[in-house]
């Protein structure tokens, strides 16, 4: 009867270039694409950001 509000929260995924180790987190202001975002914790390689994407949820 009532229809639920929907919000999209917006995601980073970070991958690591050398292991392919991924992390995901919530989007951060000037997350680009392919830009290189830190060293990888466990193999000291380039962790750059593979893709952004929005998850729908209904509250």
């Amino acid at each position: 009867m009532f229809s639920k509000e929907k919000i999209t929260i917006a995601y980073t995924v970070e991958k690591c270039g050398k292991c392919g180790m991924q992390k995901k987190r919530k989007f951060s202001a000037g997350d680009m694409l392919f830009s290189e975002v830190s060293k990888c914790d466990s193999c000291d390689g380039i962790v750059t950001i593979e893709k952004i994407f929005g998850e729908t949820v209904e509250q």
